[in-house]
């Protein structure tokens, strides 16, 4: 009875051959499936770039609805979160403002706003990763004109 469990146990293990089959499928798995993994944290960053330019566009409309006029590109995206020192006076402003602080872009540089816009009332636009205009990839502009 030995015999047999010992043969047994024998039958149930893998071979080495086999241990590195799957060691080379697993490897080559890998090889087609990181990459496009790691294209996914530029991605995120943009559609939440997307996702704070659909919100500014909303607290600047507020802002228009109480005062009458969108913020003027001197008085910037500040004016969502303080009322504006310069141009034209937001009489109705909330005491709270509109925006507790203003967001960051994903990338860490600040928005760039254009008020009156070349492509609307405002123009927000995120330079990417580079900080710069243009760019491909995680270094592309994401501009709020373009957001469907």
């Amino acid at each position: 009875m030995c015999r047999k469990e010992s043969k047994r146990n024998k039958e149930l293990g893998f071979t080495l051959i086999e241990l590195m089959v799957v060691i080379v499928i697993l490897g080559i798995l890998a090889g087609l499936i990181v990459p496009r993994i790691m294209d996914q944290p530029d991605q995120a960053r943009q559609v939440k770039a997307k996702m704070q330019m659909e919100s500014l566009s909303t607290a600047l409309k507020q802002f228009r609805l109480d005062n009458g006029f969108y913020p003027s590109t001197e008085q910037g995206m500040q004016a969502l979160v303080q009322k504006p020192s310069v141009g034209r006076d937001a009489r109705n402003y909330p005491r709270g403002g509109y925006l507790p602080k203003m967001p960051k872009d994903p990338w860490g540089f600040d928005y760039v706003y254009i008020s009156p816009g070349q492509h609307g009332d405002f123009d927000i636009i995120s330079l990417g990763g580079d900080g710069k205009e243009g760019g491909e990839g995680g270094d592309a502009d994401v501009r709020n004109w373009e957001i469907q």
